[in-house]
């Protein structure tokens, strides 16, 4: 029997970031990555396959090309079975892989709704499958009308993208809550990407639910609770997703309150030699440690980086996980980190919020130049920044990330008032205007008053 020091499963954003963790940090280990699918899509970047890129093959991860450069293996196969106390893996065609330390890195499966009709034909979820896909996008040219179920991340950029590709399609959208991208935003930046998705011809039907799908073998209508049809020769179902834990279910490893694989903060789960990251894996908020079902290719990663370095030794923690998400509805990029002033007035935190809007560059007339609005949120009495949202000029992708960071590091507002930045009068606003600056002192304005 073949045998690894490191063996991983699964060869998406935690699998390959978990590999090139472990190497680094245990050069001299063996290591051997298994997946199942000979293709790795881009996570992020599947719903620009239909538009944006135009194709899936333009879109992967390049896992067999980069591994041999960090001296890892690859191998694609299907994992059928995790023999724990044996300490190896069996395939699909019988074969037994022994490991040391084992990663399970299976990611995740669209969560589907129990709706009556969901198995008509022409009824699609967002799986990350190349052939599946491709298909989709062949149903999608051949339909008049599409129903996206869901106006979270992946079902605006889906629908945006099914607009730039098949500019006769008629593209309805079915959201359970008051407002699109409700969960990360708070509703001035919702009812502004809804403008944007508009403005595209894509009609919004909010604060509604469905009921069924209906159709004879192939989906024809969507029919909501308020008894409204809405017609539609597509469906594609884009609700989220659920972990993906049948082998260790399986196994026998213990599970979290929200069906994640539980793991310590070193990522390792309730046997020693075996770690979960990504979205298989059970998480707790940064802010309260209370369960949360956060699933993001940008965590995925995290959490890899930290599984990989605590393999032969504890070197790294994860202190939980707050969202940092960005997408782009138009020519208006959308950010956000943390929490949202609801979320935050609803976890019982006493807020005040800072807002300022300026141009990217200075002055604002230079060529590209555009504007960013920034929205911050400060924990009133330690000060403590809890989230913050960006909309406007691409700028937004890059600072939600600094807005991240000042939020792993709990920075206060007199932290942020006082940060040094660098500035350009083509790549930033003026230091007179920068925007996450002007936004925090703002909020200690209202703090002082």
């Amino acid at each position: 029997m073949e045998s690894y020091d490191v063996v991983v499963i699964g060869g998406s954003a935690a699998g390959v970031t978990a590999a090139l963790s472990a190497r680094r940090n245990y050069p001299s280990k063996s290591i051997l990555i298994i997946r199942k699918e000979e293709n790795v899509l881009i996570p992020c970047s599947i719903p620009y396959i239909i538009g944006t890129v135009g194709e899936s093959m333009k879109s992967l991860i390049m896992v067999d090309h980069m591994m041999p450069n960090h001296k890892i293996e690859t191998k694609i196969a299907e994992v059928s079975k995790i023999e724990k106390e044996q300490k190896h893996i069996i395939l699909g065609d019988g074969e037994a892989i022994g490991y040391e330390r084992l990663v399970v890195a299976t990611g995740s499966v669209p969560a589907i709704p129990p709706l009556p009709g969901k198995d008509l034909k022409n009824v699609c979820t967002i799986v990350k499958d190349v052939s599946y896909l491709e298909a989709m996008i062949e149903k999608l040219g051949k339909a008049q009308s599409l129903c996206v179920i869901g106006c979270g991340f992946i079902g605006v950029e889906i629908a945006e993208e099914c607009r730039k590709r098949f500019s006769n399609l008629k593209i309805s959208m079915v959201e359970m809550q008051r407002n699109c991208l409700q969960l990360v935003y708070d509703a001035e930046y919702c009812r502004l990407a809804e403008e944007k998705l508009r403005a595209a011809n894509i009609e919004l039907i909010l604060d509604e639910k469905v009921e069924a799908l209906v159709g004879n073998e192939t989906v024809s209508a969507v029919k909501l609770q308020s008894g409204k049809t809405i017609p539609a020769d597509i469906v594609i179902i884009g609700i989220g997703t659920k972990a993906n834990v049948g082998l260790a279910e399986e196994c026998g490893l213990e599970f979290g309150p929200t069906k994640g694989i539980q793991v310590n903060r070193y990522m390792q789960t309730s046997d020693n030699n075996i770690f979960a990251c990504g979205d298989c894996a059970e998480k707790v908020s940064f802010f309260d440690q209370s369960p949360t079902a956060l699933k993001l290719a940008s965590i995925a990663s995290t959490e890899a980086r930290i599984a990989g370095a605590n393999l032969f030794s504890k070197r790294q923690v994860c202190s939980g996980v707050f969202g940092a998400f960005a997408t782009v509805l138009g020519n208006t990029a959308f950010a956000a980190a943390g929490l949202t002033e609801t979320q935050a007035l609803e976890k019982g935190y006493h807020v005040e919020t800072g807002e300022f809007e300026s141009p990217d560059s200075h002055p604002g007339c230079m060529p590209g130049s555009g504007t960013l609005k920034v929205k911050l949120i400060f924990e009133a009495g330690s000060k403590r920044i809890l989230g913050g949202q960006a909309v406007g000029s691409f700028s937004a992708g890059e600072l939600v990330n600094t807005i991240s960071a000042c939020i792993r590091h709990k920075m206060t507002v007199d932290d942020i008032i006082t940060f040094q930045i660098g500035t350009h009068p083509i790549l930033t606003a003026s230091p007179i205007t920068y925007q996450l600056v002007n936004a925090a002192e703002l909020a200690y304005a209202k703090m002082i008053a």
